[in-house]
């Protein structure tokens, strides 16, 4: 029903972007027989308006894998470099979730690891919408900053790195079914801030999947129900995400390709000193706009990810 109701969407999209195509050439017509200048500005407008529309409905065809119209679960971890990676890694979490906010996503940070002095050391976000996996999966990788330290009293120059992972939320029913012997649930107390009793009661939990022995553990939120329904979330799109990559190297082989399953080179690198630029080094895709990135603006770059894997998949 869900992939029904979303080729539904699909569909309505396009017939209203051809209704809007007709329309604005009605307005055209209209306006070469009457020979009236004045409605230039708002067909420019409008014209501009439908591209736009366009190209965001074009890419969307793009998004036809596996796992494509799911729902996106982010995990985002410092790299080595202290405070400085911590700090980066924070910047990274504001903005997946300011690019969220722009696309009329749900998203809700459900699990994060605080910097000893600022940033994040790791967190978990959730991004619920239309095709929010098949938009943010090409964000999985290596992103490396670089800037004068806010940190350093000399303000030197400094590079830092952190890790996006992106997964697709598993639907418990349909990708896997685990039974409940096949996972060991442990429960600990909260390290976190102490509010509501956190840390008198053994609220956390953490939950391992014993044949693969993936962990997944979750303290944030305000019940032992409440962090072991995130643990299982986490866990089942961990599972699921194994369980993808095997699939795809044991096709790379036949195929006789290399599949990179590490750390690996960076994809994409975000300078603010001594100019500004954000690349991606798989497309060579650029812009000078940093700020509008870091502030959530990646569709150009998702945009020309998904190009870029066209034939591919």
């Amino acid at each position: 029903m869900r992939t029904l109701n979303g080729k539904k969407d699909m569909v309505a999209r396009w017939r209203a972007m051809e209704a809007g195509a007709q329309d604005l050439l009605g307005m055209v017509q209209l306006a070469l027989a009457d020979d009236d200048d004045s409605v230039q500005a708002d067909i420019a407008q409008e014209t501009a308006a439908l591209w736009s529309r366009f190209e965001k409905q074009e890419t969307s065809l793009l998004l036809a894998g596996e796992y494509d119209d799911r729902n996106a679960l982010c995990a985002l971890h410092a790299g080595a470099g202290g405070t400085e990676s911590q700090d980066w890694a924070s910047m990274l979490l504001r903005m997946y979730l300011r690019w969220a906010e722009r696309q009329g996503y749900e998203a809700e940070v459900l699990e994060v690891s605080e910097g000893d002095e600022a940033g994040i050391k790791s967190a978990f976000l959730s991004i619920k919408g239309d095709h929010a996996y098949g938009y943010l999966r090409g964000e999985r990788g290596v992103h490396r900053l670089v800037r004068l330290s806010p940190f350093d009293a000399d303000h030197a120059r400094h590079t830092s790195f952190a890790l996006v992972e992106v997964l697709p939320e598993a639907e418990a029913l349909l990708d896997l079914e685990i039974p409940a012997t096949d996972l060991k649930v442990d429960t600990f107390r909260s390290s976190g801030p102490g509010g509501q009793n956190m840390q008198k009661v053994s609220s956390a939990v953490r939950i391992t999947h014993l044949p693969t022995g993936i962990v997944a553990t979750c303290q944030c939120q305000r019940s032992q129900h409440q962090n072991k329904e995130v643990a299982l979330k986490i866990l089942y799109a961990r599972v699921l995400e194994v369980q993808r990559q095997e699939r795809a190297e044991a096709r790379s082989k036949l195929k006789g390709e290399r599949v990179d399953a590490g750390w690996g080179n960076q994809i994409r690198s975000y300078v603010l000193h001594p100019y500004k630029m954000v690349k991606d080094h798989r497309t060579g895709f650029e812009t000078s706009a940093a700020e509008a990135v870091l502030d959530g603006a990646l569709d150009e770059f998702i945009a020309a990810f998904l190009r870029s894997k066209v034939g591919e998949e």
